[in-house]
């Protein structure tokens, strides 16, 4: 065929160089158009198909590899495969055009496996992306590193086939420029071992709250990759991580919290140091009409007369023998109202507890573990506690501290 069109450009008048080079494009041009109907009709013939098989399949897979373009890259194939077997017969009088068109062909194919390869491994991660068990894993890192190896062997495979040398020879010249190649990929290294230690140490999952105080993150975690995590903060903002930072900076998983029975509350009321003192009996007999510590405090009461009397204790002065103070009783009621109260969890850790003295007061801090871990009802069932806690404390005679206004001066 090359032949005949030769000879045609020939007797029309064109010069020799001319001649091939025009005899060239148009078997050029004639095979591409050829190529492209082949494609066509082969495209359809798989679409139907693909798309008949994906409709009486019982799994989802099928749809994932159609979605993502799967056979219509293997459409590409077919009429690839007959230009190379063709070529080689258009062009038997130009073995010089000839090896180029193999040469772009050979290229082509390699791309075209390429691009074959990263529909299948997206298809494979949306697949997994279905399931339960795969759900919170980081998949995306996994599909990237696999690329970047493809990508890899893929263009080394291209500079071979431009080259005409053999691709073990360029692995070899790579291992004198591998000083150059750990500086331009370092970024992707650090995040391919960063994304192999946190899946293997299952340091975070798609969907973990974790806090990061160095980047400002303070959300969701929405996307794992090779070089990123994204991080959707509770205000709708996203911050980007690096993947490396998981490991080399600290940051906070809330993972933990979200598996256990209860999320912690842990607050402190500062309470007045002047407002604490010893009871009197009067006091004491005023705070009995509290239920909650009335059996405390008949109980208590009892055994501290008891033991003062057998001691012969002068209670001319309140310090002397064993006494009741407002603090301790409110202690063990603010320990009963929690031990009373629905959200709270009791068989975590529930305790009052006093905290060192400081120059503001004395912290009473209220540690215990709400049932709901929703972060709304968490919060709602805190501040119920201490709406409570805070208006019990003038039935005891305690005052919570208050910075005293700055004087003005004059």
């Amino acid at each position: 065929m090359s032949r005949i069109i030769y000879q045609y450009l020939l007797k029309i008048g064109l010069r020799e160089n001319l001649a091939i080079y025009l005899n060239l494009l148009i078997i050029l041009i004639g095979a591409m158009i050829i190529a492209w109907f082949l494609d066509i009709i082969i495209w359809k013939i798989l679409r139907h198909l693909s798309l008949r098989f994906a409709r009486q399949s019982k799994t989802n897979f099928d749809n994932f590899l159609v979605a993502n373009r799967v056979p219509r890259y293997l459409a590409h194939t077919i009429p690839l495969y007959i230009l190379f077997e063709c070529i080689p017969i258009a062009f038997i009088d130009f073995e010089y055009g000839g090896n180029i068109a193999l040469k772009i062909l050979r290229i082509t194919g390699v791309v075209l496996v390429l691009y074959v390869v990263k529909s299948i491994f997206r298809s494979i991660n949306d697949y997994l992306k279905t399931k339960p068990r795969f759900r919170d894993k980081p998949m995306d890192s996994y599909i990237q590193v696999f690329m970047i190896f493809a990508w890899f062997i893929g263009i080394l495979t291209i500079f071979a086939i431009i080259t005409d040398v053999y691709i073990w020879k360029f692995f070899t010249a790579l291992g004198a420029g591998s000083a150059v190649i750990l500086l331009i990929f370092k970024d992707s290294i650090l995040g391919l071992v960063a994304s192999i230690q946190v899946s293997i140490n299952d340091m975070v999952r798609i969907g973990d709250w974790i806090t990061f105080d160095k980047y400002g993150a303070d959300g969701e975690v929405s996307e794992i990759t090779l070089a990123t995590v994204k991080v959707q903060n509770f205000d709708k903002t996203i911050t980007t991580i690096p993947t490396y930072a998981l490991i080399s900076d600290s940051f906070k998983n809330w993972r933990g919290m979200q598996d256990s029975e209860g999320r912690r509350i842990k607050r402190a009321l500062i309470i007045s140091q002047k407002s604490i003192r010893f009871l009197t009996d009067e006091d004491i007999e005023s705070l009995k009409k509290i239920e909650l510590v009335k059996p405390y405090l008949e109980t208590r009461s009892e055994q501290i007369n008891n033991y003062n009397t057998s001691h012969d204790v002068n209670k001319e002065l309140a310090l002397n023998g064993r006494n009741l103070t407002n603090i301790g009783v409110f202690r063990k009621y603010a320990n009963d109202y929690l031990q009373n109260h629905s959200a709270v969890n009791k068989n975590m850790t529930l305790m009052v507890r006093q905290l060192e003295p400081s120059a503001q007061g004395i912290p009473l801090e209220i540690y215990a573990f709400s049932s709901d871990k929703r972060w709304e009802n968490y919060e709602y069932v805190m501040a119920d506690i201490f709406d409570h806690l805070l208006a019990a404390l003038p039935y005891f005679y305690l005052e919570i501290y208050e910075f005293p206004n700055a004087i003005k001066l004059n």
